[in-house]
């Protein structure tokens, strides 16, 4: 059984507002059994895990962690996944300070996946997801504890370990990743896209404004606070 499952059983039932022993009675099977799948100590048959998504109106590829979607379809698709920055009304309600750092990231982050692209180079393009990926879940998660009442078994790395640094030392590894297929590709092809300020401001019109921005903002901010 998918690891994921006895995590997702949990939430679930959480999330539906019930008791492990209302949750075990309308699914059929004792509580002590229900504590064994959701505490990972069992594994369930099939026929338990179609009346799981039936209660929880789940799909079984959600409930298996094998998809973010509820209903088993996966957004994962370049064709159908959802692009903020194509947004007709690609604003952030409130705040004009959010939207304005929003743009000046997604028009960042557009620039360097064209050029990593462009470059072809897979394992470079992966690390670079990866590293970024990685800053966006410590900032959703620092943000969604912040309260201080949230269950974090959402998440499906320990809260001691997070608080830790487990996901800056794998941020460090994913920039060396990074920069050794950049390497690599230097060796094998010795070639890169041109980063020079006219082929840039040609190819990125208002984009490479946003990351000209970033650039010089976060290099005075680090100046400033290691002056």
């Amino acid at each position: 059984m998918n690891p994921d499952f006895s995590r997702s059983l949990s939430l679930l039932r959480q999330e539906k507002g019930v008791s492990q022993r209302s949750a075990a009675k309308d699914l059929g099977i004792s509580q002590a059994l229900l504590s064994h799948y959701e505490n990972g100590i069992r594994e369930p048959g099939l026929a338990f895990v179609v009346k799981a998504c039936d209660y929880y109106n789940v799909s079984a590829d959600f409930i298996l962690g094998r998809s973010l979607s509820r209903d088993g379809t996966t957004i994962f698709d370049v064709d159908t996944l959802p692009d903020a920055s194509q947004d007709r009304d690609n604003v952030l309600h409130g705040s004009v300070m959010a939207t304005l750092s929003k743009k000046l990231l997604v028009n960042s982050v557009s620039v360097l996946f064209d050029l990593l692209g462009k470059l072809g180079k897979r394992d470079a393009i992966k690390a670079a997801s990866d590293y970024l990926g990685l800053a966006i879940y410590q900032l959703f998660r620092h943000l969604y504890r912040a309260e201080g009442t949230r269950n974090e078994e959402f998440f499906a790395l320990p809260s001691g370990k997070f608080l830790l640094g487990a996901p800056d030392a794998e941020m460090t590894f994913c920039k060396l990743d990074y920069v050794e297929a950049l390497e690599e590709h230097g060796k094998e092809k010795g070639t890169f896209p041109d980063l020079g300020n006219e082929a840039l401001t040609r190819n990125y019109p208002g984009q490479y404004q946003s990351l000209l921005q970033i650039i010089h903002t976060t290099g005075d901010r680090i100046g400033k606070r290691n002056g």
